[in-house]
């Protein structure tokens, strides 16, 4: 069920249809939490080579979710999942990617990132956080940062998770009646619908500049949570069963 292409993919390649009933994906899910689990006992006793999955998307997306079934089965002592926000004041005073090489795996670990280094070129860019001249050298620091890290041996694997701007309206309505969920709704959430059009294309920009040989963009339809869930792991289990299967 992987969506990875030799090209860049696209906002447009979404498709909001692609579906997978309950049965179906509970029974493979299952399977590829366990392969995943194999893989990464695997990993940890070899110690040749580490990974980094990336989970960036738009708010709403189902990342939190998708990322509790990647790593809730995991050996806890294997895998660290980095909650990305705004960088702290002492933070602000390096250079914007010191934050994550302290975030980056040794070998024989995973680091699972959700939201990333991907910040310069979406949200610093929109906002108007930063510079023109500093988001637009972000693509090739961004892209030698992450062959740097491919040729140490750390396989890296990042997903775009997208829904259509109906589908998210819906979600942060559901999110706003539920005492639980609620939390997770902010006032940024609806200040970033504002510029939707703005951050998608900032997106397709990020795929095309960003997306090369040694780390894909993976467009993940995620208008259905289960859907999506398991094109994250399956790519997940697919790129990792060839780095050390």
């Amino acid at each position: 069920m992987s969506q990875e292409n030799s090209r860049a993919p696209q906002i447009a390649d979404f498709d909001p249809t692609l579906r997978v009933k309950r049965k179906p994906y509970h029974e493979r899910l299952q399977e590829l939490q366990l392969e995943l689990l194999h893989l990464q006992v695997r990993m940890r006793d070899d110690e040749n080579a580490a990974a980094v999955i990336v989970v960036e998307g738009v708010d709403a997306g189902g990342k939190g979710g998708t990322i509790a079934r990647l790593a809730g089965h995991l050996d806890p002592r294997g895998v660290r999942v980095h909650g990305i926000g705004a960088p702290t004041s002492l933070e602000l005073l390096g250079h914007y990617l010191q934050r994550f090489h302290a975030r980056m795996p040794r070998r024989g670990r995973i680091a699972v990132f959700d939201r990333s280094w991907y910040g310069r070129v979406l949200v610093e860019r929109v906002e108007g956080l930063t510079p023109r001249s500093d988001w637009e050298r972000g693509y090739r620091e961004i892209c030698e940062f992450e062959r740097q890290y491919h040729d140490s041996g750390t396989v890296i694997i990042k997903f775009w998770m997208h829904i259509s701007k109906e589908e998210q309206l819906r979600r942060f309505e559901q999110r706003g009646s539920d005492p639980f969920k609620r939390y997770k709704l902010t006032a940024d959430d609806w200040r970033n619908r504002e510029a939707w059009d703005l951050y998608m294309h900032a997106a397709d920009e990020m795929f095309e500049r960003t997306h090369t040989e040694v780390a894909p963009w993976v467009l993940v339809s995620a208008e259905q949570k289960r859907y999506a869930r398991l094109v994250v792991l399956s790519t997940v289990v697919e790129r990792l069963r060839e780095a050390f299967g």
